[in-house]
């Protein structure tokens, strides 16, 4: 019987096979070493856009029932924030924006980071390119009042009143989500009367569209700003909700000062 041997060099341990292995090996490295500049670019170019031009949120509370959507366990709504607009004009009534919270806004804040290194170092990663929230406590809220207006509402009025005029509040949550005690208040004011408070030069007043179930300016009015917030604290304005796709549509800035004069 005639025995059938192997080319020499045709085996898994050739010297040939054994050689191509390294070069495998070395290509990857270089692939890798080649896209690193990439990823780097890439992240950074996310970043500044995130800083200077704009970036998503996610809605954490009912407070902006019936524009913004949010509540435990629901499917909260992802909202696009613009920031180039307040570069050249101030936030206006009406305006949705997205704001730090001043210190007794803080409270309760807390930043949920794991408490292993290096996942903490990718959350952060990720907040930095909009994906996670970062290290502020963001709010949204509607514009009710700019600086040198006075805002209230008392017994009596027909809508929230700012310099003695009623506003427009046809994109308010109604019927209120909590009842309102006649005694303190009215459904017209969305909960307990206030007022009269001046806004102070370079802030807002803020509230949110579900009167009755919103810790907006109302609820801080005993701080050293009287509830307003600084405009320099505001993040941006909201321009849209994107996610979930069938709740995605614009979100208006109606002129509530005006509209109802």
């Amino acid at each position: 019987m005639t025995q059938t041997s192997k080319p020499r060099g045709s085996g898994a341990n050739s010297p040939r096979i054994r050689a191509a292995k390294p070069r495998r090996a070395e290509e990857e490295r270089v692939r890798m070493r080649d896209l690193l500049p990439t990823v780097v670019a890439v992240f950074v170019f996310l970043a500044l856009m995130q800083t200077f031009v704009g970036r998503m949120y996610l809605i954490p509370s009912a407070s902006m029932e019936p524009t913004l959507h949010g509540c435990a366990g629901c499917k909260n709504d992802r909202i696009v924030v613009q920031k180039l607009s307040y570069y050249f004009s101030d936030p206006r009534p009406g305006d949705v924006v997205v704001f730090a919270g001043e210190d007794s806004w803080n409270a309760s804040f807390q930043v949920q980071r794991s408490d292993n290194v290096l996942v903490r170092g990718l959350e952060n990663a990720g907040a930095a390119i909009g994906l996670l929230p970062n290290g502020e406590n963001i709010l949204v809220k509607r514009v009710i009042a700019t600086e040198g207006q006075t805002v209230s509402c008392e017994a009596g009025d027909p809508a929230v009143m700012v310099d003695g005029l009623p506003i427009d509040q046809s994109y308010v949550k109604t019927p209120a989500e909590i009842p309102v005690d006649e005694a303190v208040g009215s459904d017209a004011c969305g909960g307990a009367y206030f007022g009269p408070v001046t806004v102070p030069e370079g802030n807002i007043w803020v509230m949110g569209d579900n009167r009755t179930n919103s810790l907006d300016s109302r609820a801080h009015l005993g701080d050293h700003l009287q509830g307003t917030i600084p405009v320099d604290n505001v993040r941006g304005k909201v321009e849209a909700v994107v996610l979930p796709i069938p709740r995605a549509h614009l979100v208006d800035d109606p002129d509530i000062q005006n509209a109802a004069s």
